[in-house]
């Protein structure tokens, strides 16, 4: 099995226990509904930071590939962290806006580099 799929799969496994922990101290009364979803959702804020983390390691051709990799990576790691963190934090509402809008914003900043590197690219 690929290193990468056995990472994934572990994070699926991890987060599926963790959600099945939640949803079972919630039947108990140890925590609240609010906690199980901040818990489980939140988790995908790290998911996300950790996938960031890896995009700079993976092999890739060129030196404009590693360039994005590195600023995808960033803004990915970062915007994971915000979500998290949010949903850890903050109201719910403002934590379902902001989070989006921090993942969105790592997106939009990762596929803005990429085109500024591709016109560059064009224009040498």
């Amino acid at each position: 099995m690929n290193k990468e799929l056995g990472s994934a799969i572990t994070w699926a496994g991890g987060i599926i226990v963790l959600a099945l922990g939640a949803t079972f101290a919630r039947q108990w009364g140890y925590i609240d509904a609010d906690t199980v979803t901040r818990i489980v959702v939140g988790t995908n804020g790290l998911l996300i930071a950790w996938y960031g983390n890896r995009m700079p390691k993976a092999f890739v051709p060129s030196a404009g590939a590693r360039k994005a990799a590195r600023v995808g990576g960033w803004s990915m790691v970062l915007s994971g962290l915000i979500y998290a963190a949010l949903w850890a934090f903050a109201p719910i509402q403002i934590a379902v806006i902001g989070g989006c809008a921090a993942v969105i914003a790592g997106i939009a900043i990762t596929a803005g580099y990429c085109l500024s590197l591709r016109a560059k690219a064009k224009a040498a």
